[in-house]
């Protein structure tokens, strides 16, 4: 069985989910208080995704996909992927 290395590259800059959230809202025509009534959902709480204040959580990614119809993993994965280019970042001027 072959073993592939990964080698982490330096990180430039981290996209918060947000970002990408904001931009599906604005092709979309909606503002994230519209997306929150649709979700059920404190408009607070999607403002500050989309200010990149927040994350994800499981359960929004969830709504996020009932509503708009992007799967939920991909939500958790732009999180997932940001957490870490955060936390690297945070060790690299540490060190």
């Amino acid at each position: 069985m072959a073993t592939e290395v990964f080698e982490s590259g330096p990180v430039d800059a981290p996209v918060h989910p947000g970002e990408i959230l904001g931009e599906e809202l604005e092709a979309r025509g909606l503002s994230p208080r519209e997306l929150a009534l649709q979700m059920g959902r404190p408009a607070r709480a999607i403002v500050e995704i989309v200010r990149c204040r927040r994350a994800i959580s499981p359960t929004t990614a969830l709504d996020l996909e009932r509503v708009l119809g992007v799967p939920a993993r991909l939500w958790m994965n732009l999180q997932a992927f940001y957490s870490l280019d955060m936390a690297r970042l945070r060790r690299e001027n540490t060190a």
